[in-house]
């Protein structure tokens, strides 16, 4: 998740429909991405723990290794990080004779897990080995896209604008769906780049594109957080009665729908009154927010201020 306000979905990447093992055609191998929920690690372990027996009972041992490394990340995304680096001390010995895309994988895991456990300094030669070792392979077209996007993660201002760009070249020139998918996730990181670097304009051209291109993909919450993203971006060009609009339109499309609270949308939503000069009606939208978004473990350990902040304006202080 951008620090700024984006859901942790942009920065793991891909959004993609989580496929229940069951439905999986098991008379050949069980493509692993399809389990993913991204929302859900810990259930998506226990499916990759469900897979692992007729993996290992097949005797597809780099098959087991690569099942491995997608525990490994659930690990990661839990904040397991001894237990996430310690599965993957167990696969490094068979990297050297391993294929592609395993060491691609064990690559991409171990630099997420220290990215994520603060050390992107350390996490960044090992996306971009990922990077270049997936580049001229196009069956791992969508893996070296990962990597690209990853190093741009880990960098700032004009390097994360041309690994982002980059990422986005490889997707577009490619043949694979896996690698498509990610164009919706490098718009989306290349706005909020341009964002970061006070070029709002440009950012929103690009907020547009992405939620263009995740309607075309027809996947709700994909949608959700693009609209969420354009609208964030309205606020910073100064449009705050537009901004507060669409952030009340998403909110009763989630209602309607029956999702969970969303308390990026309640933030907003406080932002927007507050900026208009409505502190009172602002409070109980920072009040829901705070509430929310103090039970995201990734925001509690690296967003406190922020935290404090929507605290303080639920109470009526700070404004």
């Amino acid at each position: 998740m951008r620090a700024a306000g984006v859901t942790a979905l942009f920065i793991l990447g891909l959004v993609v429909a989580p496929v229940p093992a069951e439905e999986q055609n098991m008379e050949g191998p069980v493509d692993i991405d399809t389990l993913w929920d991204y929302n859900d690690p810990a259930g998506t372990e226990q499916k990759f723990r469900e897979l692992r027996p007729a993996v290992e009972a097949a005797g597809d041992v780099h098959r087991l290794l690569e099942l491995d490394t997608q525990i490994a990340r659930t690990y990661s995304l839990q904040r397991r990080f001894d237990e996430a680096n310690a599965l993957l001390d167990t696969i490094e010995p068979a990297l050297e004779t391993a294929p592609p895309v395993v060491r691609i994988r064990y690559l991409l895991e171990r630099g997420r897990t220290l990215n994520s456990s603060g050390s992107p300094e350390s996490a960044k030669p090992l996306f971009v080995e990922a990077w270049e070792l997936g580049r001229p392979l196009p069956e791992v077209a969508g893996l070296a896209v990962d990597a690209a996007h990853m190093v741009a993660i880990t960098e700032k201002g004009d390097e994360a604008l041309r690994w982002n760009e980059t990422a986005l070249a490889h997707a577009q020139a490619s043949d694979g769906p896996k690698a498509q998918k990610w164009k919706g996730s490098l718009l989306n990181n290349l706005g909020w780049t341009y964002h970061d670097s006070g070029n709002f304009d440009r950012a929103y051209e690009l907020f547009v594109e992405a939620a263009a291109y995740r309607r075309a993909q027809e996947a709700v919450e994909p949608i959700e957080i693009a609209d969420w993203c354009v609208a964030r971006c309205l606020r910073s060009l100064g449009r705050v009665d537009e901004a507060l609009e669409q952030q009340r339109t998403l909110l009763a499309r989630k209602e309607e729908r029956g999702a969970e609270s969303d308390g990026y949308v309640f933030e907003e939503l406080g932002e927007c009154l507050l900026l208009l000069g409505r502190p009172d009606e602002a409070r109980p939208w920072f009040a829901k927010a705070h509430q929310a978004l103090s039970q995201d473990p990734w925001l509690v350990a690296n967003e406190a201020a922020r935290l404090d902040r929507l605290s303080e304006l639920a109470a009526g202080d700070g404004e």
